[in-house]
């Protein structure tokens, strides 16, 4: 009897191990998140992320590196996301690679947040897109920022959605002459979509296209320390509602266009300045088309600083003047813009 005993006691034991052999094939365990991923559900935000991912509104994020999305990778950012760059300097920024999508989600009630701690000047990078499209700095040129890649022949790229975005703080220094933008858009192309974007206390400019093909909407731009939108490189997009806003002295202009003029378009804009200063720039051969301007409290208007062509500005349908004061426009009301003051 024991022995018999003995026997199926054994037998039960091999096919209870057999059992456990069968189950641990079926069902292979997980590969464990990539350390970047890790960092992202930690709420710690660094590294190159080569895998698509969504943040949680819930978490407040820090950012304490740089940060890149490589091509073929998509970032979500969900409404009400909070971003703290708690690192601040050179190498602290977002990137997007070419390639690579940023889908920033925010609502007028729930705008997406990046800023420093204080949100002072030159604290951190900002945010920067590197696209696919043309830009006469030709094919897979260098960007200033991470000497990353971007120019291609691909007019309608598509980068992704920035909506409901306050940026701050932005600026911090590259080298002696160039510091990083709020937002930076190298060779973006009109597939791309943004609006409703506020550019506040960056040491260099809120917003500079170069080259690329991409249109923007809704922006509000205050005191960035260079220009409030600069463009080079042969950009050729619109913008359209942009409103500038000066209560410290010492910046650059409100508008500075530069090099080849691919004349790119600019539906109403109102640039207000308590400090005096130049509203528009155009350096060698650059120019615009603006239609319903309204500025007000500049000491000088327009600049043609390197002798352009002023038939290379056109304002209300006719040539521009550097005479004209241009406050005579409707000015774009804001009051209704209340995602702008957003903070931490």
């Amino acid at each position: 009897m024991k022995k018999s005993m003995l026997k199926l006691f054994g037998l039960l034991v091999i096919f209870s191990l057999a059992c456990v052999s069968c189950d641990s094939d079926d069902e292979p365990a997980a590969e464990p998140d990539s350390k970047v991923v890790a960092d992202l559900k930690k709420g710690i935000i660094k590294g190159n992320l080569t895998e698509n991912f969504t943040l949680d509104a819930t978490i407040s994020y820090e950012l304490t590196s740089s940060f890149t999305i490589e091509k073929g990778v998509t970032f979500t950012v969900p409404e009400g996301t909070k971003i703290t760059a708690t690192k601040g300097g050179t190498d602290v920024y977002i990137a997007v690679l070419k390639g690579g999508k940023i889908n920033i989600n925010g609502t007028a009630d729930k705008p997406v947040v990046m800023s420093s701690q204080d949100a002072k000047p030159s604290d951190w990078g900002g945010l920067t897109i590197c696209g696919e499209a043309t830009t006469t700095a030709g094919v897979d040129a260098t960007a200033e920022v991470g000497n990353f890649k971007y120019g291609g022949t691909k007019d309608n790229d598509n980068s992704g959605t920035i909506q409901y975005l306050v940026i701050k703080g932005t600026g911090a220094q590259i080298n002696q002459e160039s510091q990083y933008n709020g937002v930076s858009l190298y060779a973006v192309g009109s597939g791309t979509k943004i609006d409703h974007v506020a550019v506040i206390n960056g040491a260099d400019d809120g917003f500079e296209f170069f080259g690329g093909t991409v249109s923007a909407s809704q922006l509000y731009l205050e005191n960035n320390e260079d220009d409030s939108v600069d463009w080079t490189e042969g950009w050729s997009g619109k913008v359209t509602d942009t409103y500038i806003s000066h209560t410290i002295a010492g910046f650059s202009t409100a508008f500075e266009g530069d090099k080849v003029n691919n004349n790119p378009q600019f539906q109403n804009l109102t640039a207000i300045s308590t400090v005096g200063g130049t509203a528009l720039q155009f350096k060698k051969e650059s120019g615009a088309t603006i239609n319903n301007i309204f500025l007000s409290g500049y000491d000088k208007n327009i600049d043609m600083k390197d002798g352009g062509p002023l038939a290379n500005v056109v304002i209300d349908g006719k040539t521009a003047t550097t005479s004209n004061a241009y406050d005579g426009g409707t000015k774009i009301d804001i009051s209704g813009w209340s995602w702008r003051e957003a903070g931490l």
